[in-house]
């Protein structure tokens, strides 16, 4: 493993994928934006067919009809697929090519991968030690790297609904004061606040179209915090059930809870920046301190070296 030509073949082989995975994700995001413009023109149209998604052309295609094989072979149980999707709609992939593709490049790249670093290793001579535990590191590698992505904008996406939230819940005690519904203020809330904080929008929108099909509204509201695992959504969502069960001034217990949220937030901050004094300890003691130690005791050392020297 110390040969610097395998590790270099590893590290190529490593880019490659990440190469792949980036542009996966954005052929992936391009045609869910495709997607959706035409699922709404068609909602414009007023027409009642519905239309299944087409399959993208090219690469993205491949991938996607390899995972919908996988997906539709009951290699994965319902549960488990149902879980992927899940999971793929709170990391912002919910198009309707997300599952597919992400079954798609973890099977292609599992498979694909350990063929590639083989295939460096024959092309430029390398001689791998422990050829089968290289295999199936690569394997590893191949089928958890598309997790990695997720689970990163998984994070992302949860970060943007909590620092959003705030805002929607003063917008939210805004409609309510002017007299909207609750589902006409989600719904005006959903689209006022899309330009700044699209994830927040998203969920919004959602729970609105919720409400409209579910007469029980309460159900509604109780799966916004279900999708995401929030807990200040599902706190959010009890706020609403609790003004509708009991008649209690909805704009009062909006407004507490944007402010409950700020707060919050700004303890998050402030435990960041006590953390910051830790953090800097060790910079400190690798790069500042022996410059000081250079300053103060430099011109100590020249001295003693030319008594030395005479």
């Amino acid at each position: 493993m110390n040969d610097p030509r395998l590790l270099a073949a590893m590290g190529a082989a490593l880019l490659m994928v990440l190469g792949v995975l980036a542009v996966l994700l954005r052929l992936m995001q391009r045609a869910d934006r495709i997607t959706a413009r035409i699922g709404a023109m068609r909602r414009g149209i007023a027409t009642d067919e519905a239309a299944a998604p087409e399959t993208p052309p090219g690469l993205l295609g491949a991938v996607v009809a390899t995972g919908m094989a996988f997906a539709r072979s009951g290699l994965l149980p319902r549960t488990t697929l149902e879980e992927l999707r899940q999971t793929l709609r709170i990391a912002g992939l919910n198009g309707p090519h997300g599952l597919g593709l992400f079954i798609g490049a973890k099977a292609l790249l599992a498979l694909g991968l350990p063929g590639l670093v083989m295939l460096i290793a024959a092309t430029s001579g390398i001689s791998l030690p422990m050829p089968q535990a290289i295999v199936a590191g690569a394997a590893a590698i191949g089928l958890l790297a598309p997790d990695y992505v997720v689970k990163r904008r998984r994070r992302a996406y949860l970060r943007a609904l909590e620092v959003g939230l705030p805002d929607a819940l003063d917008m939210m005690v805004i409609c309510t004061e002017a007299g909207l519904g609750l589902e006409s203020g989600i719904s005006r809330v959903a689209g006022e606040i899309a330009s700044a904080h699209p994830a927040v929008a998203e969920e919004f929108r959602l729970t609105a179209q919720e409400m409209r099909i579910n007469a029980d509204q309460r159900q509604a509201l109780l799966n916004v915090g279900k999708r995401t695992g929030l807990e200040s959504l599902r706190r959010f969502a009890a706020t609403l059930i609790q003004s509708l069960q009991y008649g209690t001034p909805m704009s009062q217990a909006l407004r507490t809870l944007s402010a409950e949220q700020r707060h919050e937030t700004l303890m998050r901050f402030e435990a960041r920046a006590a953390r910051l004094p830790v953090l800097l300890t060790m910079p400190m003691i690798v790069f500042v301190l022996p410059c000081v130690f250079l300053i103060v005791a430099g011109p100590a050392a020249v001295k003693v070296f030319q008594t030395l020297g005479h």
